[in-house]
C-alpha cells in the first residue's frame, strides 16, 4: 500500500557541519526507503572518513575556543530547556515524519517525539543540581572534585524510535558541555535531520552539533577510529557493539554501549494474569517488536501455561496491523526490506522449533511492504534459536516452567541480560528473583516504564556501561580530584644532610 506522504517531505538529506548544511566531499549518497511501501523518498549524504574528519574538526573548534564548554550550567540549561519547548511545539510533525520513516506507529512515535522532549528538560535539571563531592581533614586538607567535560563525543544510534534515542544520548553530552557528532542509522536518517533546526533556534553555537549521515561501515567507522572524539556512545546490536569495542580499543576511548536483548518475562501462577497478558502483549509488539527491551521470552508457570497460551494467542491475533499513520493501527511496518527478510526468515525457522499459534506471515491485506503478523510460537525448548537469539520484530517465544529454579535458568540461558519482567504477588520471591535473574533492568508487575533518574543499560551481551540521571553525566564528564593542603605538611626530605 502506499504511505501516508507528510506535506514538504524532504527528497534530499544533507550533512549539518559547523552550523552548515553540506554535501558529501565525494559526492555519493545513498536512498532511502519509506517502509509501507518500500519506494525511494529521498537521497542522503553518504559521509566518509573525510566528512567525519570535517564534522570532528568543526567539533573541535567549538570545543576548545567556542563558548559551550564554558557557560555556566544554568545558560545551558536554559537553551535545552527552549530545546524541549521546540520539540513539543511540533511533536505531531515530528511523529508524522518519524512514521513515514520507520513504519512505526502513528500514536507511538507521537509518545517518543514527546519523550524526547521530556529528556532534554531533565537533563536541563539535572545540570543545574548537580553536586559533585567535597571531602576535609579539619585544619590539615580540603579535597574536592572538578568535573570538565571531555571533549568531542561521537554518538551512533539505531533506526528504532530513531528521533527519541538521539535526544536520550544529546541532551546528557550537551548539558555536560561536550561537542557532539552525531550518526543516525542509514535506514532512518529523516528525523535527524531535523536537530539542526531545533539547536539553530534554541540557540546551540555552530559547531557543538554536527551530523554526518552514512554507512555503519563507513561513516561510522571512521567516526569509531577517529582520534579527535574521544567518547564513542552507541546503541545497536551486540555484534556491531563488539567491531565498536576493539576498534576503540587503539585509542583508549571511553565507550558506553547499550546492544541486544532478549529479555524474559516471568510469569508465576499466583500472578494477575489479566494485568501480565495485557503487558506482555504490549511489551513485545508495541513498536513493531523492534525494541531492545521487547520481553520476547515469556516463560509461564506450569498450572496456568494452557490458559496463558490461549488467551495470550487469541489477543495477538486481535492485534490491528495496519497503516502506521492511522492511529487505529498498533502494529505497523517494519523498518526496511532487509529487516523484514530477517524476521520472516526467523519466523520460518520457528515452525520447526515451537507450535505456532497466532500470525506467522504476511497480513493478507498487506501484499506490499514490510508488514508481518503478530507471531506466537509456544512450547518453545531452551536450546531453540527463536528462544535463544533477537529477533527484533513482533514474534514471541513462550516456554513452561514448573519450579523457581528452573524460571531462573531459563531466564539466565541465554548471552544477553537487558532487561527482565517479573509477574507475582510474592513479594518474597519477587526481590529474591530480581536480584538473581542477569540483567541490568528489572521490572516487577509491570512492563518497561522508566524515571529518568534511573542507571539504564545490560550485563553480558547487551552493553557496556549504563547510562541515564548522573551516570550519563559521569560518562560525558572528567572527574577531577583537587587536594589542598590547610597547614604545614610534613614530606621526607630524600637527600638532605642529617
Amino acid at each position: 500500500m502506499a504511505a501516508h506522504t507528510p506535506v514538504d517531505l524532504p527528497s534530499r538529506l544533507q550533512h549539518y557541519i559547523g552550523g552548515a548544511f553540506v554535501d558529501s566531499i565525494s559526492g555519493a549518497t545513498f536512498d532511502v526507503l519509506e517502509p509501507a511501501g518500500n519506494t525511494v523518498y529521498a537521497t542522503a549524504a553518504a559521509g566518509q572518513k573525510e566528512d567525519i574528519d570535517r564534522a570532528v574538526a568543526a567539533a573541535t573548534e567549538a570545543f576548545v575556543h567556542g563558548p559551550w564548554p564554558r557557560m555556566v550550567p544554568r545558560a545551558r540549561s536554559r537553551v535545552l530547556n527552549r530545546v524541549a519547548d521546540l520539540v513539543e511545539a511540533q511533536d505531531a510533525r515530528l511523529a508524522e515524519l518519524e512514521t513515514y520513516d520507520t513504519g512505526l506507529p502513528i500514536t507511538q512515535a507521537l509518545g517518543q517525539a514527546q519523550r524526547a522532549a521530556e529528556n532534554f528538560r531533565f537533563f536541563a535539571g539535572l545540570i543545574v543540581a548537580q553536586a559533585d563531592d567535597t571531602y576535609k581533614v579539619p585544619g590539615r586538607q580540603v579535597n574536592y572534585v572538578n568535573r570538565k567535560p571531555v571533549g568531542v563525543a561521537g554518538l551512533i544510534t539505531p533506526w528504532n524510535t530513531p528521533f527519541m534515542l538521539e535526544s536520550w544520548k544529546l541532551a546528557p553530552a550537551l548539558a555536560s558541555g561536550c561537542t557532539v557528532v552525531l550518526k543516525p542509522a542509514e535506514f532512518t536518517p529523516l528525523s535527524a535531520s531535523l536537530w539542526a533546526q531545533i539547536f539553530r533556534e534554541a540557540g546551540v553555537p555552530d559547531g557543538v552539533f554536527n551530523l554526518v549521515n552514512g554507512l555503519g561501515e563507513e561513516a561510522g567507522d571512521a567516526l569509531v577510529k577517529h582520534p579527535g572524539a574521544p567518547l564513542i556512545s552507541f546503541t545497536g546490536e551486540t555484534t556491531t557493539g563488539q567491531t565498536i569495542f576493539r576498534n576503540c580499543a587503539t585509542n583508549l576511548k571511553g565507550m558506553s554501549m547499550e546492544l541486544g536483548g532478549k529479555s524474559p518475562a516471568v510469569v508465576f501462577a499466583d500472578a494477575d494474569l489479566d494485568a501480565a497478558i495485557d503487558s506482555t502483549l504490549f511489551g513485545v509488539f508495541s513498536l513493531n517488536g523492534e525494541r531492545c527491551t521487547a520481553g520476547s521470552r515469556i516463560l509461564v508457570e506450569r498450572p496456568i501455561y494452557d490458559e496463558f497460551i490461549e488467551r495470550y494467542a487469541a489477543r495477538a491475533r486481535n492485534i490491528v496491523v495496519g497503516d502506521p499513520n492511522d492511529p487505529k493501527t498498533e502494529v505497523g511496518a517494519l523498518v526496511h526490506p532487509e529487516h523484514f527478510a530477517k524476521v520472516m526468515s526467523y519466523i520460518e525457522l520457528g515452525r520447526t522449533e515451537g507450535r505456532l499459534l497466532a500470525g506467522g506471515g504476511r497480513p493478507p491485506a498487506f501484499p506490499d511492504g514490510n508488514y508481518v503478523q503478530p507471531t506466537v510460537f509456544v512450547d518453545v525448548p531452551p536450546d531453540a534459536r527463536i528462544f535463544q537469539e533477537e529477533i527484533f520484530g513482533p514474534v514471541v517465544a513462550i516456554t513452561p516452567f514448573d519450579t523457581d529454579e528452573e524460571a531462573l535458568e531459563l531466564a539466565n540461558g541465554v548471552k544477553y541480560g537487558l532487561a527482565a519482567y517479573i509477574w507475582t504477588s510474592n513479594l518474597e520471591r519477587a526481590h529474591t528473583f530480581a536480584h538473581a535473574v542477569e540483567s541490568g533492568m528489572v521490572w516487577l508487575n509491570s512492563h518497561n516504564v522508566r524515571d529518568l533518574r534511573t542507571p539504564f543499560g545490560g550485563v553480558k551481551a547487551s552493553g557496556l556501561g549504563h547510562e541515564g540521571g548522573y551516570r550519563s553525566i559521569d560518562f560525558y564528564t572528567d572527574q577531577q580530584a583537587v587536594h589542598i593542603s590547610l597547614g604545614a605538611v610534613h614530606t621526607a626530605r630524600f637527600g638532605a644532610a642529617s
